[in-house]
């Protein structure tokens, strides 16, 4: 089975890196998108959850609301009971990959530089295509 989603969209609001009591940082956000079809327009919302470094990293480089975004992770469902004794459940993503999309400076990103790992950049990147 494969369990493998993958959601562009933008910061609902800023965010706030936590820490649980065992030490594991934790960040949970909500990212929203829009569909149109013909003139109808909708805006859809997905809760989403980071643990460890990749919640350090979506703090510090997508922090702000508004910050373009685009995720990869797992869709899981959390389900609990209210105070009224009624059965609730969620859908969460919880995210493995981030990657950078839209314009540096777009919905106010921190215009840091994400640091380049060994060997990332593509050999003749900078040279034009021949096609």
């Amino acid at each position: 089975m494969v369990n493998h989603a993958v959601i562009q969209g933008r910061m609902v609001r800023d965010l706030e890196l936590q820490t649980t009591k065992s030490g594991l940082e934790v960040l949970s956000f909500t990212v929203a998108w829009s569909e149109k079809y013909k003139e109808t327009e909708r805006t859809l919302f997905m809760k989403c959850r980071a643990w460890r470094q990749t919640a350090v990293f979506i703090d510090k480089y997508f922090h702000n609301k508004g910050s373009e975004i685009l995720l990869e992770g797992s869709l899981e469902t959390e389900k609990w009971t209210d105070n009224n004794g009624q059965a609730r459940s969620d859908t969460v993503l919880t995210v493995d990959k981030v990657h950078f999309c839209g314009k540096k400076t777009d919905g106010g990103a921190k215009t840091e530089e994400a640091p380049k790992a060994a060997g990332t950049e593509m050999p003749g990147a900078s040279e034009e295509l021949p096609f």
